[in-house]
């Protein structure tokens, strides 16, 4: 059985030292002792050291939402991806739509990143996903396959099992919608056959697929009961304490009742 995986993204909603120790230091408490969940944090760049002092001796893991494809050079406002493991960093989010859309990123580039960041001993997570036209125009599938194809060009599944993709539908993020259990299972598997294609079977099944999406309290539950989702990528739902750890635990529970 796959482990869950629940990785809080923060964005740039909270990145201030104050309110990183505010907010950790009333979440830690309660999700300790839980060991049957992969917990991730992908905190601002400026919340990583605090956030790491804080961290460092929990369950607890450390992520950051970006980085570069070089170590070092005349790259102005891009952030290394040896910085970020110096610091502690154990896990970094690439490809996120918001990169994609707002930033225009390309699978190439993300591609770029990926490699390096597998070189760097960072663990990806990697966003996949399709925007609302392109559903309602059945194309969710042709999408989702060429972001596989090339964002996982030329990638070992020896490297891929160390990779976890996060399926986010794009009309799904930050909006208040949400794929139903049924929808985001589909394209799991979906997803999944794709990978026993493109590697092999036995490596399809030890990777891990996210859920993202404006999961929430309410809905967690009913999503992470599905066989091929493993988690989730979690965004505004993460800022709180209560409503993190409500998803952390509605994944514990989905493994604990098999």
């Amino acid at each position: 059985m796959r482990k869950p995986i629940i990785g809080g993204n923060w964005k740039m909603n909270r990145g201030t030292p104050i309110e990183t120790k505010e907010m950790l230091e009333k979440f830690i408490p309660l999700v300790v002792g839980i060991d049957t969940v992969d917990i991730v944090i992908a905190a601002p760049f400026t919340a990583l050291i605090t956030a790491y002092e804080i961290l460092k001796n929990t369950n607890i893991k450390l992520g950051a939402q970006n980085m570069y494809f070089e170590d070092k050079g005349a790259f102005t406002g891009e952030i290394s991806p040896e910085f970020l493991k110096e610091i502690g960093v154990e896990y970094i989010i690439l490809g996120h739509s918001e990169r994609r859309d707002i930033f225009k990123e390309t699978d190439a580039l993300i591609n770029k990143k990926l490699k390096k960041a597998l070189s760097t001993d960072l663990k990806p997570i990697v966003c996949i996903g399709e925007h609302l036209e392109e559903r309602e125009m059945g194309k969710t599938k042709e999408i989702i396959e060429h972001q596989i194809n090339e964002t996982f060009k030329d990638i070992s599944k020896e490297a891929m099992i160390k990779i976890i993709i996060a399926y986010e539908p794009i009309w799904a993020i930050g909006t208040g919608k949400t794929a139903t259990p049924e929808q985001a299972e589909e394209i799991h598997i979906f997803i999944r056959s794709l990978l026993s294609k493109k590697f092999d079977e036995e490596t399809a099944d030890l990777i891990r697929i996210q859920y993202g999406g404006s999961i929430k309290p309410n809905n967690a539950e009913d999503l992470f009961n599905k066989e091929n989702i493993d988690g989730g990528l979690v965004g505004g739902a993460s800022l709180e304490s209560d409503s993190l750890t409500h998803i952390i635990k509605a994944a514990d529970k989905s493994i604990k009742t098999g």
